[in-house]
């Protein structure tokens, strides 16, 4: 596969989509195998077209300060003509173009950034582009959602250092073993699962014997904001010489109070995340 590719399906045809400089470039010899085996005959049949021509070029002109109009300029003269053939190697090197890419070997073909591969795409068919647009936004959104999950999970494993520090500063006896000091920070975040998820970290790997990592590797992105908060708090409450029955108390309220806020789609405008009610049904009622 190509390196930082990804893949869509697209009415039954597996379509390559890759990051080039930031950019999304889609294969179209994976769009044209859509309509015939013969992707390069297509490509090319679609390339020799005038309109195919002027299209590339004015894309070339708005995104790329080296494209090369003088050579464009000869193959839109020749372009139409029965004896006009071109390849997108041809197009690339005459031209400097950088809105297609030709890659040899066992994962090559030829790509094109996203706006000349629609174009393309609707040469091949109309209702196979309008069925790749919607797989490219489909691709878009699981990224975004997947990313914001990543950096809420970051911020609560940054808090959480917070958390171990107050910790470390008000409930640990020099005179603790060890293990003994393992099995107070183990104590203290299962507070917060308990506060948050309803139940603690072992509890959790019994009922999921199947699943790798710990509870909070399955929050949604709505409970990793709460807890977030959570280890805030309860690093407050630590340095405030709280008792743990006290906190698990009052953290449990602010959970129930914070969670029914972030998945309130009516009060955020935001859609609401339907896993966060799956994974601890009891808590936010």
């Amino acid at each position: 596969m190509v390196k930082n590719s990804k893949k869509i399906e697209v009415k039954g045809t597996e379509i390559t989509i890759f990051s080039h400089k930031r950019e999304e470039y889609i294969s179209i010899t994976d769009i044209a195998r859509h309509k015939d085996s013969r992707t390069d005959y297509i490509i090319q049949n679609w390339m020799r077209n005038r309109n195919t021509i002027e299209f590339l070029g004015i894309w070339e002109k708005l995104n790329n300060p080296d494209f090369n109009p003088i050579e464009f300029d000869g193959f839109r003269n020749r372009s139409g003509l029965n004896s006009f053939t071109l390849t997108p190697k041809q197009w690339i090197e005459r031209t400097n173009a950088i809105g297609i890419i030709s890659k040899a070997g066992r994962y090559g073909g030829t790509y094109a950034h996203k706006d000349i591969a629609l174009e393309f795409a609707t040469w091949i068919s109309v209702e196979f582009k309008l069925y790749l647009i919607k797989e490219v936004q489909r691709l878009k959104e699981e990224e975004q959602n997947h990313l914001g999950w990543d950096m809420k999970r970051n911020l609560a494993k940054i808090n959480y250092r917070i958390h171990t520090n107050a910790i470390k500063e008000n409930l640990i006896p020099s005179t603790l073993t060890k293990h003994q000091i393992n099995l107070v920070y183990a104590s203290e975040a299962d507070i917060l699962n308990m506060a948050l998820f309803g139940k603690t970290s072992a509890q959790w790997r019994e009922e999921n014997p199947e699943k790798k990592g710990n509870i909070r590797d399955y929050a949604n992105i709505s409970q990793l904001v709460c807890l977030s908060n959570l280890e805030n708090l309860n690093s407050v409450f630590i340095n405030d010489d709280m008792g743990q029955r006290e906190r698990l108390k009052r953290l449990n309220i602010i959970a129930i109070q914070q969670m029914k806020i972030l998945t309130d789609n009516r009060s955020l405008g935001l859609l609401e995340d339907p896993e966060s009610k799956k994974k601890s049904p009891n808590m936010y009622k």
